[in-house]
């Protein structure tokens, strides 16, 4: 895999993510882990399942976060 173009030290290895609703329902707490993408851009990336408090009714979530910057130069 190619280095990434940039990088960021000082980011930590985890990110914890809260999902809420408008009110401040809490519909799922996620960990975001720090990856490497395909594209060799880094940052970092989570999936869960969220559960809607007033209904219970399940929805799968996934999240990417990208480092502005960090794609590698073709």
């Amino acid at each position: 895999m190619s280095t990434p173009a940039k990088t960021d030290p000082k980011a930590p290895k985890f990110l914890e993510i809260v999902i809420k609703d408008h009110e401040g329902r809490v519909w799922s707490t996620a960990y975001a882990q720090a990856k490497e993408f395909s594209t060799g851009s880094v940052g970092y990336y989570a999936t869960d399942k969220a559960t809607n408090p007033e209904s219970a009714e399940r929805y799968q979530c996934s999240m990417s976060f990208t480092l502005i910057g960090s794609k590698p130069a073709k």
